[in-house]
Parts: C-alpha cells; sequence; structure tokens
C-alpha cells in the first residue's frame, strides 16, 4: 500500500471588499465599487454597469430580499407605535388608519431601494452571484 500525502491546493489571493463601505455606498444607492455612479437607472431597476467605474452590476440577486427587509423593519417600528398611539391617545379610528397608512407607505418607500443597494453591496463585498471576478 502507497500512502499518499495530501498537498495544499494553490489558490490565489483574492483581496478583501470592505464590507461596511460597500453596504453604505449600496445604501446610497450608488455603485459599492467606486462609490460615485449610480446603481440604479429608476426606483428599483438597476443598471447593468456603472456608468463611472464601468463594474458590471447585473450580477446581483436581490429578488425578494429587500421587499422582506422592509416588511420586516416597518412591521417592528410601526406595530408598538400603533399600539402605544391606540392606548395613550385613543384617536378616532380614522385618524389612526390615516395616519399609520400613509406612515408605512412613506417608510416603506423610503427603505426598499436603499435596502436593495445594500444587499447589492453586500453580494459585491462577499463575491456573491458572480461578483467574484478579479480583483479589482
Amino acid at each position: 500500500m502507497t500512502s499518499q500525502t495530501s498537498s495544499a491546493v494553490d489558490v490565489p489571493e483574492i483581496d478583501e471588499r470592505p464590507m461596511k463601505q460597500s453596504l453604505w455606498r449600496g445604501w446610497r444607492r450608488l455603485c459599492p465599487n467606486c462609490g460615485s455612479g449610480p446603481v440604479m437607472k429608476g426606483f428599483l431597476k438597476t443598471r447593468d454597469t456603472c456608468q463611472v467605474c464601468r463594474e458590471e452590476l447585473h450580477h446581483h440577486r436581490a429578488d425578494d430580499g429587500p421587499a422582506y427587509l422592509t416588511i420586516l423593519i416597518v412591521g417592528h417600528l410601526m406595530a408598538p407605535l400603533l399600539h402605544i398611539a391606540f392606548v395613550r391617545f385613543r384617536p378616532e379610528p380614522l385618524v389612526l388608519f390615516t395616519i399609520f397608512a400613509v406612515g408605512c407607505i412613506g417608510l416603506s418607500l423610503y427603505l426598499l431601494p436603499r435596502l436593495k443597494g445594500a444587499i447589492i453591496g453586500f453580494q459585491w463585498a462577499r463575491r456573491l452571484h458572480g461578483f467574484g471576478g478579479p480583483p479589482s
């Protein structure tokens, strides 16, 4: 019997991409690579490439993640506020509904594109879904 020794496979070194910086740039809806070019070309439509650094952005797989996170955040913020408003102030039902409906819609519209940008930044920093090309 021959014994085989396992040798380490040579893996090319890949530099780390800064997570916090990528998330912040994504939150601001900017390219996670350069921080200058816009990621979005509409409210939620993502550009295929950055206009400034030509980083390919079409690889992202944000899918339903931003919507789930938006619902999670809005629900956790508005539910306690709704309870406090109902218990302390006892407003008319139509007033309560109107205030919280406008609040939920406004907060959702604010968070949704920012969370999508942050998820794209996260995927870029972790080299997920095709963002794992050669270091830039």
